[in-house]
């Protein structure tokens, strides 16, 4: 990393000299400030530093570092959302899950076993390619730490002219806090139900003129409403701020997580039903283990030549492991399912992936004649290499209703399990081959915000990205090591989007855009075949309005996403009849089309005081789609979409007078209607091969809501806030494909004690 990285700074300052250059010769006659990044700290004028830009509710009014270029929101061509870290304290956010219960349109789509969190946006899911920490994208495998978050941001939308292939949804980016020049910093502990507790420590303050650090870091114990399950979390984040010149600055960072978790893949769904079954019912083994590790390392440069142009160069490397041992996800037996006897089968993954990454950009302002220019242009590349493990453990294959099933640990009945009266013993497992998957993803782009006056504005840019991967996979026999070499695969495309922005006030923005962007699809066909591209056309428009500066702030948003083949896990093998256990089989599902509003509100009518309020509502529905074995249906909507979405949420805290510093609060959440389990698909007729008919699959989850209420004092440089969360006690679930349907968490109290230095 070392090699790489001082070539790459070299590279940097000779840049910025050239650039520099260029920047005078550009610079005549230009009285508008270009708008500061928000991780900048340092003004123009000599000696002084910025103070912190503070970003409340989730309507931001000042750039955002996820739209990278330094646009503001009211000139942005789509839908911004920020969560600060106000909300997330006063809201007593342990979860990302918690975080995103204030942005509509973003819900949770599955636990995945308890090991992470999957979120998805319009209908597409947040995976690997659009979450991303501090502008870089991270392993989304693990449920990230909230105790460093500054805020959280969401760029709603076709984000690839600057993020290259992402899926259309938007991009979720968490922003950890950065050092400052003046010393303070917090401790805190959070106690609540079921054995929770967690001390965490925020320390920052300059350690000369010249250099900021800070230092956040927490340690999390608690079992949970579930049986069995336990979570056990130790994290850390310094970070240090060196003032290199007036003009440039150097922000390092550092991450680390380790954490022990239970799999628990929830209840189990028989035919199109969840069972009902009592909430805290565990039905893994008891020994069932795992544990990710994550760490990551960044480098951020900052140069201002001027007051109108600016270069940045960021690099980040990350590392990352999960483990788990443990018995799988609940499968049916075949013609026993009403009856409750279900299959305990065993699994143990090594997931592994580094990633690292480079990012040079380049924003300025200029003037030809009257036009004004706001550009933003730039190369980035990643390189990152995957890594999994598969085991074979030592169990005989047993006959089950006629058919043998390997890596079978026994076989319950869930309507009658004992937890204390089951199998005790650990089996053991070998590894019998690992996959290494590697990318390196590069892209340039160019984008330019034209303000042909203050009230018509265009933003024109393109992308090309390229993309190579390959896969080797090393079987692990006794005597040697056999390799199976995959070709190497290559994808490239152009990204364009155009947008068009009419402000006929300051307060008000009318905005129409399209983008165009591409999915590579990994994993291969039932026939060994790699996964074409997805080619996915965008189009939005919308109002925004923010009126004296925050009182009252709104964004109603309409949009249709195209995508032309919509790639899905398999849910079979080959045999349309044995369920797929592995990730890297896919099937092409055609063509969808996600069409929607979203709405969101804020407003802080007097001192103290504010509300947010959002709703959405999409409908994602499978377009043309061919007759075929293993096709979905024309038509129907797509599974684990949610209809509508819609949360409010109002905090109030007594400015002045005898109450002063007593605070409440409340959140309301809701997640509408929505498909579990796969969608239906043709399949062949048992009673006559040459006929299809569609095999019905689909699970219907009902909508749910939740109300969490919190009440808080603060006192000098003492706080206390305790919070009731789910009051109603609603049961419902988040479910993951065609199993793990695990029920939302029942009512519970959480409490917390601060004191800021």
């Amino acid at each position: 990393m070392k090699k790489v990285l001082l070539p790459s700074i070299a590279l940097l300052f000779s840049i910025a000299t050239q650039a520099q250059e260029i920047a005078s010769a550009l610079n005549h006659n230009i009285s508008d400030e270009i708008v500061s990044n928000p991780f900048d700290t340092i003004k123009n004028k000599k000696g002084q530093i910025l103070k912190e830009i503070v970003v409340t509710g989730n309507k931001p009014h000042k750039p955002v570092s996820v739209s990278r270029s330094g646009i503001k929101p009211m000139d942005l061509p789509q839908s911004v959302q920020v969560i600060d870290n106000e909300i997330i304290t006063q809201q007593q956010a342990i979860r990302l899950s918690e975080v995103i219960k204030n942005a509509n349109g973003v819900y949770v789509g599955s636990a995945r076993g308890g090991a992470q969190e999957s979120f998805w946006s319009r209908g597409y899911d947040m995976g690997a390619n659009n979450m991303f920490k501090n502008g870089f994208r991270y392993n989304s495998g693990s449920i990230p730490e909230v105790s460093s978050l500054e805020r959280v941001e969401f760029l709603k939308g076709g984000s690839a002219l600057l993020y290259g292939n992402v899926a259309p949804g938007g991009i979720l980016n968490l922003v950890t806090k950065t050092p400052k020049f003046e010393r303070g910093g917090e401790i805190s502990m959070q106690a609540g139900s079921y054995s929770y507790y967690k001390p965490s420590v925020d320390f920052y303050g300059p350690l000369n003129k010249s250099i900021a650090y800070r230092f956040t870091g927490s340690y999390e114990n608690s079992e949970s409403f579930r049986d069995v399950v336990k979570n056990e979390r130790v994290y850390f984040n310094p970070s240090f701020l060196f003032k290199v010149t007036d003009k440039t600055q150097i922000t390092v960072q550092g991450d680390y997580l380790s954490a022990d978790w239970t799999p628990d893949f929830g209840t189990g769904i028989i035919g199109k039903e969840i069972l009902k079954m009592p909430r805290n019912a565990y039905f893994g083994a008891l020994w069932s283990n795992g544990n990710t590790k994550s760490a990551s390392a960044s480098v951020l440069v900052n140069h201002d030549f001027n007051k109108n142009w600016k270069l940045n160069f960021n690099t980040s490397f990350q590392n990352y492991k999960r483990t788990q041992k443990s018995t799988a996800q609940l499968s049916g037996l075949d013609g026993y399912e009403t009856r409750g006897d279900w299959n305990r089968a065993l699994t143990q993954n090594d997931n592994r992936e580094q990633i690292f990454g480079n990012q040079l950009s380049l924003q300025g302002i200029f003037n030809t004649g009257k036009i004004k220019h706001q550009i933003f242009t730039g190369v980035d590349f990643e390189n990152s290499l995957t890594t999994s493990y598969t085991y074979a453990f030592n169990e005989k294959s047993v006959m089950v209703n006629g058919k043998y099933v390997a890596n079978l640990y026994d076989t319950i009945n869930l309507f009658e399990f004992d937890p204390s009266n089951q199998r005790t013993d650990i089996p053991n497992a070998t590894a019998t081959k690992y996959l290494n998957t590697e990318y390196n993803r590069f892209g340039v782009y160019a984008q330019d915000l034209i303000s042909f006056t203050d009230y018509i504005k265009v933003l024109a840019g393109i992308r090309w990205s390229w993309q190579e991967s390959q896969a080797i996979t090393y079987n692990l026999p006794t005597t040697a090591t056999s390799v199976s070499e995959d070709p190497k695969r290559l994808d490239n495309a152009f990204s364009p989007k155009i947008g068009l922005v009419v402000q006929p006030s300051k307060d008000v923005s009318l905005f129409a855009s399209y983008s165009n962007s591409f999915t590579p699809n990994t994993g291969n066909t039932y026939d060994d075949k790699p996964l074409d591209a997805s080619i996915i056309d965008q189009y939005e428009a919308g109002v925004k309005t923010d009126f004296l500066r925050g009182f009252l702030s709104t964004n109603v948003t309409l949009y249709i996403i195209k995508n032309n083949n919509l790639v899905q896990t398999a849910p079979f093998e080959a045999d349309g009849v044995t369920p797929n256990t592995n990730s890297n089989l896919k099937i092409m599902s055609g063509e969808t089309k996600s069409k929607g509003v979203e709405i969101d509100v804020t407003a802080r009518p007097f001192e103290g005081f504010k509300i947010n309020a959002g709703y959405s509502y999409n409908d994602m529905r499978f377009g043309d789609v061919p007759v075929a074995v293993g096709n979905s249906i024309k038509g129907d909507r797509v599974a684990r979409t949610p209809t509508t979405t819609a949360n409010l949420s109002f905090f109030y805290t007594v400015p002045s007078g005898v109450l002063k510093g007593i605070s409440v609060g409340a959140i309301g959440n809701y997640i509408g209607n929505r498909i579990a389990g796969w969608n239906n698909r043709y399949i062949v007729d048992p009673s006559d091969a040459t006929k299809l008919i569609i095999q019905d699959r689909e699970v219907p989850v009902d909508g749910y809501a939740t109300v969490d209420a919190s009440v808080g004092y603060e006192w000098k440089k003492f706080s206390i806030l305790c919070k009731l969360s789910n009051i109603t006690n609603e049961l419902n679930y988040t479910v993951h494909e065609n199993y793990s349907a695990n029920p939302i968490a029942p009512r519970q109290v959480l409490a917390s004690i601060k004191y800021k230095f």
